[in-house]
């Protein structure tokens, strides 16, 4: 929002929320209705196409967006350091409002000018009216309304809302007051009015202007230099014909310089170019991949969840995950990534963060949860996680820490397995054990002389208890063999404090994967539900509490924080990708992997002095 917003600020659609793109319905299926019933003479494909077009401008930009965020978390040729948080990604969460905006104009354009219908695919004349249109009246326009809208009252009003976000996203491109894009529109129309008016008017002219322009928007504002310096050099006159993101983004950290809209050379012909644009350009196009002080490896979970990912949907990726119906509408695209996913098979680098002078970036394995459970899969799992840990190791990285199925027993006993197999390794694997421990013990209230136990133990389960039941708490469960498993990794003169349960009276319950409905129906009211698993059970019970899975919220100054990671809270962090922190932070040079564990209250101890601070229980 701007400083003071003006007139015709907000887009006259926002009441209706995410209702909004049933104002195009009307239009879409009439066009499609149209395609279907009529005669093959009377049909129009330019018509038709209209909504098709709409849906690809809205792929271009999400292509557009995962790729900025894939890069600009490597790190090479990235142009400005600073990270974006949660406040930018919810401004900037309404971007396919322009793209309503102009399906609309469209539509009323195809009915209400003589000459928008029936185009042909192409018209070369008119291909060239729109190239000589945009060059010339276009960009001169475009640049003293630029100008005009970094006068005080003006940016005030209207183009501040643009300029809060210094560092920018593809997206960035187009946030703009609604009656900033009106202005654009009728800039844009130009060379379209002209095409229709004068008959040259074809699809391809239609479509690759705006193609064009969502291209050269998205590119301008990417964060990251893409064009290569051969190109200005085999082509020196095309330096000011195009500009690079490098030189639009000085304009966003500089504010008055670098005006034009794609071609430069009206900020050389009025002396506005920035000086240091070739400096910066140079360097973002040398600069080299990242390499960070700390990595988490985690993995994709369900396959939807590619979209929660930070490389995924902005707006989807900044709240806690819930499956959402329209996203298995969107079956055709997920398995289209589940195929790329599986034929790539590469780690991928996800997010990127700073903290005390700390590089920080989070890792994928391009497995989904369900394989971790298939015997099958734990080999090539195993060495993807080894694939990643080496490649840590050749990069400098000081602790990688193992996030969600990336740790356990069965698959690589807690990651002793790549110790073993690599006992050199400088880099220092750690499973996070103690931290989740710690946080466990410190979500249970003060006073509590009993909890119960239930579904499947880890390490995390077994180290727990040993921790209640030397503080005097008794630890109970359902079934012997659970009883059995805890009572072994208990010494005999604790064993006295581990009980077999044969209600469900308890009101405080421990609670890893296999916790079934049946069991959660059968607890108190008011019972208090704190998993000690990677993953949350699933919450049957509206009179009930549900901790999340073991987690902190990170310190105020832990930088580019504009996802969540999974089902947390915003600036909340796993506990396991905590424990990796801490370790770099301290400088303990020891793993903490296999049965063993790391002193849990140091470990908590240091939590807190760095900032980090527990989750409270929800109300």
């Amino acid at each position: 929002m701007a400083s003071k917003p003006g007139i015709l600020t907000d887009w006259p659609w926002t009441p209706l929320g995410n209702f909004k793109y049933v104002i195009l319905a009307p239009w879409a299926i009439h066009a499609m209705y149209s395609f279907l019933v009529k005669d093959e003479k009377e049909r129009d494909v330019a018509h038709f196409l209209i909504f098709p077009f709409l849906l690809w401008r809205m792929l271009h930009n999400q292509l557009w967006i995962s790729l900025s965020r894939h890069r600009t978390a490597k790190g090479n040729n990235r142009i400005v350091d600073k990270g974006i948080e949660f406040e930018q990604v919810d401004r900037e969460r309404h971007w396919d409002d322009q793209i309503i905006f102009n399906g609309i104009i469209f539509y009323v354009a195809y009915f209400t000018l003589p000459g928008a219908s029936h185009m042909p695919l192409w018209r070369a004349d008119g291909v060239v009216v729109t190239i000589l249109l945009h060059t010339g009246p276009v960009e001169f326009l475009y640049y003293w309304l630029h100008r005009a809208l970094h006068h005080h009252y003006l940016y005030s009003r209207y183009h501040s809302h643009h300029h809060s976000s210094i560092v920018t996203e593809p997206i960035t491109s187009v946030i703009h007051p609604f009656a900033e894009h009106i202005g654009y529109f009728l800039l844009f129309s130009i060379p379209l009015l002209t095409v229709i008016f004068t008959g040259t008017r074809s699809i391809v002219s239609f479509v690759g202007y705006i193609s064009y322009i969502d291209f050269m928007n998205n590119m301008g504002h990417c964060n990251f230099e893409l064009v290569p310096k051969w190109l200005f050099s085999i082509f020196p006159f095309l330096k000011y014909l195009m500009y690079t993101p490098s030189f639009h983004s000085l304009h966003h950290t500089q504010f008055r310089t670098n005006y034009s809209l794609f071609m430069p050379f009206y900020d050389y012909m009025y002396g506005t170019m920035d000086k240091s644009s070739d400096v910066l350009y140079e360097k973002s196009l040398t600069r080299p991949e990242e390499s960070p002080d700390v990595v988490h490896l985690t993995h994709l979970t369900t396959p939807d969840s590619i979209y929660h990912m930070r490389l995924g949907f902005a707006s989807v990726a900044s709240k806690p995950y819930i499956s959402k119906w329209y996203l298995r509408l969107m079956w055709p695209l997920t398995s289209s990534y589940m195929m790329l996913i599986w034929i790539c098979s590469r780690t991928f680098v996800l997010e990127r963060n700073h903290f005390n002078k700390l590089k920080l970036q989070t890792w994928a394995i391009p497995k989904y949860r369900i394989q971790y459970f298939l015997k099958w899969q734990n080999e090539p799992i195993n060495s993807l996680i080894e694939e990643a840990i080496l490649d840590a190791e050749q990069r400098g990285v000081k602790v990688l820490s193992l996030g969600l199925l990336n740790q356990g027993e069965e698959l690589n006993i807690y990651g002793e397995l790549y110790i073993h197999r690599n006992p050199k390794l400088k880099i220092k694997v750690v499973d996070g054990s103690s931290l989740a421990v710690a946080v466990v013990l410190n979500s249970i209230p003060k006073g509590t002389t009993q909890v119960l136990f239930r579904g499947k133990l880890s390490k995390v389960a077994y180290f727990t208890a040993l921790a209640l039941c030397q503080k005097g708490i008794q630890v109970a469960t359902f079934h012997e063999e659970e009883y059995a498993k805890i009572n072994m990794k208990l010494n005999t003169k604790l064993g006295g404090k581990l009980a077999l349960s044969k209600n469900y009276a308890h009101k405080i319950w421990l609670v890893g994967d296999g916790l079934t409905k049946e069991e959660q129906l059968k607890a108190p009211k008011g019972t208090l539900f704190i998993p000690f698993s990677q993953f949350p059970p699933k919450r049957m019970r509206k009179d009930c509490f549900y901790h999340t899975t073991p987690a902190m919220m990170s310190p105020t100054s832990f930088e580019n924080m504009d996802s969540c990671e999974n089902w947390l809270p915003r600036r909340a962090m796993s506990a396991w990708r905590v424990a990796g922190i801490l370790h770099a932070l301290e400088g303990w040079n020891v793993h903490e992997c296999g049965h063993a564990i790391f002193d849990i209250e140091k470990i908590w101890e240091a939590s807190l002095q760095h900032g980090f601070r527990p989750l409270m229980i929800p109300s």
